[in-house]
């Protein structure tokens, strides 16, 4: 059994802008870097065998700045990225979440589906699934990232999962549990 934690990349510069980054590489903000330096304390008590994220920027910092101390390498793996919004990319934030309803199996125009979305986070998962086998890995990323270990890990269909509002939390770490395949 693999032990994953998930948190959410911090505040970037489009998050402050109202904007949906998709696959477009932003900065984290400096809120988001102070998000990030509160968050490791966190994390600060947990054996952490592994840590991996999205190559987008916003995750890489999140991650480097949780776990850069601690010497546990940082593994950027583009199968946890952000939905790719295609034309909508840096759309307002608004706008785009209002048509990840129509997004389950349809893509975004030029971009991906909430469908495509999980077939590649699946893929991540069941690699580390068996690589760490026994152990415990933190995945930093998107809410794609999450909707795919949401699907992966529970019950719901994406159907569900995308109409489903975000859940914000003070301290943003979500705990699962996953058997490899």
């Amino acid at each position: 059994m693999l032990t994953l934690f998930y948190s959410p990349h911090s505040t970037s510069v489009d998050n402050e802008a109202g904007r949906a980054s998709g696959h477009a590489d932003v900065p984290l903000s400096a809120l988001g870097r102070q998000q990030a330096a509160e968050l490791r304390k966190h994390y600060a008590s947990e054996k952490i065998d592994a840590v991996f994220c999205s190559d987008l920027q916003r995750a890489v910092v999140t991650a480097k700045l949780l776990f850069g101390e601690r010497g546990l390498p940082v593994t950027p793996d583009a199968r946890l990225r952000e939905f790719d919004y295609g034309e909508m990319t840096q759309y307002p934030r608004e706008q785009v979440e209002g048509e990840f309803p129509r997004r389950i199996t349809e893509p975004f125009p030029g971009g991906e589906s909430a469908s495509m979305v999980a077939q590649r986070v699946g893929t991540f998962l069941q690699d580390v699934a068996r690589e760490y086998d026994g152990k415990t890995i933190v995945v930093i990323g998107h809410r794609a990232t999450m909707y795919g270990i949401r699907y992966w890990c529970g019950t719901s269909t994406l159907e569900e999962i995308v109409n489903t509002p975000w859940e914000w939390r003070d301290i943003p770490i979500w705990r699962f549990e996953i058997n490899p395949c």
